[in-house]
């Protein structure tokens, strides 16, 4: 039976959606190209003024967000034993390997002498927050391609599948405890920023928020993830798992409020909330889009209903996003006196990442194993 497995040919079901897909990350990586060869401002808006833009907010800030289910899952699965969320724990883990690959992608579009990407290897800066963030990520990549291996040597590689079975139980530990260090230290950066990042979103505990954020938007994208995966397998991830998993998310998401509500009440900034300017606009769409609707549908009778859930799970998703954005752009356009905008390029190879990650999860998905009965 074992040779058997292993002789099924790789399979990858053509469709229009894919195809679709594939152009997208094609003209992307068109465009990367041309970056890496003429540098930053021949496809970005980017400069001196801001150096950080959708490349950083998106890919890299929301990416690692958004990425945060694995470790989640893995906390509720593997060290809380929590059997009934076992049959999204492989789907979650591969959603958020795929995710901080396209992190890493990120972080190397954006250096500016890209080629000395090897440099926070050798020269390490103690003192910088940035080179925490980088090792963190760097190690936890590196600790999900190995956890993940263990689902690859099912299939194939079989003679090393005891060592990743042996060894996972010890990845999964450190792989729950490293993402909290860097998904907090993306926050602690802006500690920095006291007078410049304008108060919404300034505060002195906003490495908190960081890390509340990316542990409530985990549920989320696995309930966006199992609808994904769904379709791909036809195969639909219980309700009731999906429902106690977003009730969870749910949870943190009020308490994550309750803080922010808290935080601008102590610092008197709750009052300007009442104003007219575009950071209460952005302030107000982040809250209602990403806050108050989501927690209003797991708590409430429409969390039994898929398409609600689904509805959940994007409005949260893009709360953190535009949290993130109204950090890295929003919140510092006062102070610079001007406003950032991507270029068509930027958002294409940002579009082009995630549809390549797509593509990859779907080709994972339709050759191992990762849907658990």
């Amino acid at each position: 039976m074992e040779s058997e497995v292993e002789n099924v040919p790789f399979r990858f079901s053509i469709t229009f959606i894919r195809v679709l897909l594939f152009l997208l990350a094609l003209f992307a990586f068109g465009v990367v190209a041309v970056r890496f060869l003429f540098g930053l401002s021949a496809v970005t808006n980017l400069n001196d003024d801001w150096p950080w833009g959708l490349w950083i907010g998106f890919d890299v800030m929301c990416g690692v967000a958004l990425a945060g289910g694995g470790y989640g899952t893995a906390l509720l699965v593997h060290v809380f034993h929590i059997e009934r969320f076992r049959p999204i724990a492989r789907g979650a883990m591969l959603t958020s390997l795929i995710g901080y690959l396209l992190v890493m992608a990120g972080l190397f579009l954006d250096i500016g002498r890209w080629w000395n990407f090897w440099r926070p290897f050798v020269s390490w800066g103690h003192d910088s927050v940035l080179f925490e963030v980088f090792w963190c990520i760097s190690a936890y990549t590196i600790i999900q391609v190995l956890e993940f291996c263990e689902i690859i040597t099912e299939r194939i590689f079989r003679a090393f599948h005891k060592i990743f079975v042996a060894i996972f139980p010890v990845l999964v530990i450190v792989g729950v405890a490293v993402p909290m260090m860097h998904q907090a230290s993306l926050g602690g950066l802006y500690l920095l920023m006291d007078g410049r990042l304008h108060p919404f979103w300034w505060s002195p505990i906003i490495f908190v928020f960081f890390l509340l954020s990316s542990f409530y938007v985990g549920p989320a994208m696995i309930v966006l993830e199992s609808a994904v995966g769904g379709k791909i397998l036809q195969h639909a991830v219980s309700i009731d798992v999906l429902k106690r998993l977003a009730r969870i998310g749910g949870v943190v998401m009020l308490i994550y409020l309750i803080l922010r509500a808290t935080d601008l009440i102590l610092r008197n900034e709750i009052g300007n909330l009442l104003g007219d300017s575009y950071e209460v606009f952005a302030f107000r769409a982040e809250v209602v889009i990403g806050l108050i609707i989501p927690i209003f549908i797991v708590f409430s009778p429409l969390s039994n209903n898929r398409a609600w859930l689904i509805v959940y799970g994007l409005c949260a998703s893009l709360g953190v996003f535009l949290n993130r954005l109204n950090v890295v752009v929003t919140g510092m356009a006062r102070e610079m006196g001007s406003f950032y905008y991507p270029t068509i390029y930027e958002i294409a190879v940002s579009v082009g990442l995630v549809a390549a990650g797509i593509l990859v999860y779907m080709f994972i998905c339709e050759n191992f194993k990762i849907v658990e009965e």
